[in-house]
């Protein structure tokens, strides 16, 4: 029996201070290499985050009362980033993304580097000086 994945829209948090937007999505049970942000040229944010291996090696589910990806959501941005320096981390299963705002939209796929067990960043500078996440 083929198993059917659903795509679940993200709910997000997005923040703002002078200097950059911050978007915050909650993706639990994903591993960093399967996520993808992007910002187009229309300035708008595309999250995605595709499961892989779902319920390997489980025979029997025997409850299933909340989901684990496949997520999407596309969002406009309320400021012009510069999406070439961003910061994208995620870790507990918490996707968080820095942009700094920009005179104009700088568009750019960004993927993230696994640091450590279902951990991963995405080091842009995002007009701050680079630092890894402490502890990885």
């Amino acid at each position: 029996m083929q198993e059917e994945v659903r795509v679940q829209r993200i709910p997000v948090k997005v923040y703002r201070s002078s200097d950059r937007l911050m978007v915050a999505a909650p993706m639990p049970g994903l591993q960093p290499e399967n996520i993808k942000v992007e910002v187009t040229a229309d300035n708008q944010m595309v999250i995605q985050g595709d499961l892989r291996g779902v319920l390997k090696d489980i025979k029997d589910l025997l409850i299933d009362e909340w989901n684990v990806g496949s997520y999407y959501r596309t969002l406009p941005l309320p400021d012009a980033v510069d999406a070439q320096r961003a910061n994208v981390t995620y870790g507990n299963g918490v996707l968080v993304a820095a942009l700094p705002v920009s005179a104009r939209t700088i568009p750019a796929v960004l993927g993230l580097d696994k640091v450590g067990a279902d951990h991963g960043e995405r080091i842009g500078n995002a007009g701050h000086p680079q630092e890894r996440m402490p502890g990885y």
